[in-house]
């Protein structure tokens, strides 16, 4: 089952004073499957927050409809079944951490015996138990986020939108924010995160999709973005032979990289395991044939860079 469901998206939020409207979405369609990590990447004004903002109903499309966890987003119904962590968040300087956790439980319906129990674990859960009865005033910005996660969760939701999760949280606060996700997710939860952070998108999501200006420019997994179609690294045991490099020359693109080392490009699965024969043909001792990635930034960048460019033309 999908846990969220949009079809051509669009919005745009108008102007006054003759000023252009501003394009937020365009013709946006996406299905994120339950119990899955997605990353949403994109620079600055890409419509990346407009989107969640009108997945959870707090703004409206101008055109297009979606849906969360089966439900159209128009039944107001559903978003207890949500978490959200909106960026820089903000909360009142003179609740404490506990505090902050209880009203936003209250917020939600929750009360009873184990309400407090439920603050207490998800305290501990994102290492501020010993913060509990401090005033947020006094908490730093990775403290802040750790205590948005912590609300977030407060109603243990089935799906989790996360609006930069890790700002400014320190490289150990990453990592276990990192493993409380993928704890979630063990647990069925569907989250849905946008993050300037590529490196911590790339090590935890499912699926990844890139926005600029309103438009999905492409969607896939973290190995669709990254692996180098039909490329490969070759390490063998001693450098070829000038003949023999020129002979395989003939034959394949090949390239040399360093000692021992070289880089192939072929057309198919066929065509590797052609170059493989003729390398064994010549008693060439190949100790490992990698597939050739580029970085999920590289990718990021070219695809940003290309979308610019046709948007000149």
């Amino acid at each position: 089952m999908n846990s969220v469901v949009t079809n051509n998206l669009t919005k745009i939020y108008s102007s006054s004073f003759g000023k252009k409207n501003v394009q937020a979405l365009s013709d946006l369609s996406l299905s994120i499957e339950g119990g899955s990590i997605f990353g949403l990447l994109g620079p600055n004004g890409a419509g990346k927050t407009t989107l969640i903002k009108i997945l959870l109903g707090i703004t409206f499309p101008t055109a297009g409809n979606a849906s969360i966890l089966n439900e159209d987003i128009s039944n107001y119904k559903i978003k207890s079944k949500v978490g959200y962590l909106p960026e820089n968040h903000k909360y009142p300087s003179y609740l404490t951490g506990g505090n902050v956790l209880k009203f936003f439980g209250r917020l939600n319906g929750l009360d009873g015996d184990n309400f407090e129990k439920k603050i207490d674990e998800l305290l501990d859960l994102v290492k501020l138990s010993k913060w509990k009865k401090t005033k947020v005033k006094a908490y730093s910005k990775g403290m802040m986020q750790r205590l948005g996660l912590a609300q977030a969760l407060i109603n243990d939701p089935e799906l989790i939108f996360l609006d930069e999760p890790t700002d400014g949280v320190d490289p150990i606060g990453r990592k276990e924010i990192r493993d409380i996700l993928l704890n979630l997710k063990s647990k069925s939860k569907t989250i849905f995160l946008n993050s300037h952070l590529l490196s911590e998108v790339e090590l935890i999501s499912d699926r990844i999709g890139i926005l600029n200006k309103g438009k999905l420019l492409h969607e896939g997994t973290v190995k669709e973005f990254t692996e180098k179609k039909e490329e490969y690294t070759i390490n063998i045991e001693d450098d070829l032979s000038p003949e023999a490099f020129a002979d395989l020359e003939k034959e394949i693109v090949f390239t040399k990289e360093k000692t021992g080392s070289y880089t192939l490009k072929v057309s198919d699965i066929k065509e590797l395991n052609r170059f493989i024969d003729l390398m064994r043909n010549r008693g060439i001792l190949i100790k490992e044939i990698t597939p050739l990635k580029s970085t999920l930034e590289e990718m990021f960048i070219s695809l940003i860079e290309k979308s610019e460019a046709g948007e000149k033309k």
